[in-house]
């Protein structure tokens, strides 16, 4: 039985964009002995490559770019004399920084951190009066927190304790000053995300296409019932005096004969 060959029992692609056929000829061209003859084709795999990937000319540095993956393609064994700093295989197999990420423990993950930023700068205010006009407005935007994801309904002192408990019991609100209404709130809320999440630009040429089809059916459709209802009259529908060639009230005679001899041109054309 003969043996077929099959891509996985190839050798393994390591830029498979570029097909088996530009790897042979690297493989090709890393065992040419002459420098000069291994660099002319060098430089004719890097004008193949460019032609398989247009879409690199679009890159800056497209032509440093056909150089590296040629070194990449190689296994990092072809010896060229490339015009860019030839690329380093340490350097494609070297490991990202690690990016630190701060951790903060929040108390009550849905009023946010910015709100404990604003408990602080609240708690450095020496004026006590607009200390409190400050601590209800962070008050209210707690309350509009706790609503966006929580539906159902807060009462005030439940945000006044857990206010007070953020501030480490430093801010006492007295229980008799009342908050923003809770279907004020929502109201806002429900507004807020065609402003604060807007569809992507496909979704709203989407719904443009929509609007526009559908003005446009409506339209049709009027003219469709206009003309029908418009076939079966008579030409001379207007003669009755109701209305005539300038929109006013006109002589019921000349309207009529008028319509009269447009009526006899069409049957002559039938």
């Amino acid at each position: 039985m003969t043996d077929f060959d099959y891509n996985t029992s190839r050798e393994k692609l390591i830029l498979p964009e570029y097909g088996r056929n530009i790897q042979k000829m690297v493989n090709y061209a890393t065992n040419i002995n002459e420098s000069e003859l291994r660099n002319s084709a060098a430089k004719s795999l890097i004008a193949v490559m460019g032609n398989l990937n247009p879409h690199l000319r679009d890159v800056n540095d497209f032509k440093h770019k056909l150089w590296d993956h040629l070194q990449i393609i190689s296994n990092f064994s072809i010896d060229i004399d490339s015009p860019y700093p030839v690329l380093k295989k340490e350097v494609i197999l070297e490991k990202p920084r690690r990016v630190p990420y701060s951790l903060s423990n929040l108390r009550y993950k849905h009023y946010g951190k910015n709100v404990e930023y604003l408990i602080d700068e609240a708690l450095k205010m020496e004026d006590m009066e607009q200390r409190l006009a400050f601590c209800i407005m962070i008050a209210n935007m707690m309350k509009k927190f706790y609503l966006t994801w929580n539906k159902e309904a807060v009462s005030d002192l439940q945000i006044f304790r857990d206010l007070n408990e953020l501030s480490r019991g430093k801010i006492v609100i007295p229980s008799e000053i009342k908050l923003s209404e809770t279907r004020d709130l929502l109201a806002e809320i429900r507004k807020a995300p065609a402003a604060e999440a807007p569809l992507n630009n496909k979704q709203n040429q989407n719904k443009q296409n929509q609007g526009r089809q559908n003005s446009n059916a409506s339209k049709n459709g009027q003219k469709s019932f206009s003309s029908q209802n418009n076939r079966g009259k008579s030409p001379g529908f207007y003669s009755n005096g109701n209305k005539s060639n300038n929109g006013n009230t006109g002589n019921t005679g000349n309207t009529g004969g008028g319509y009269a001899n447009k009526l006899k041109v069409v049957k002559k054309k039938f």
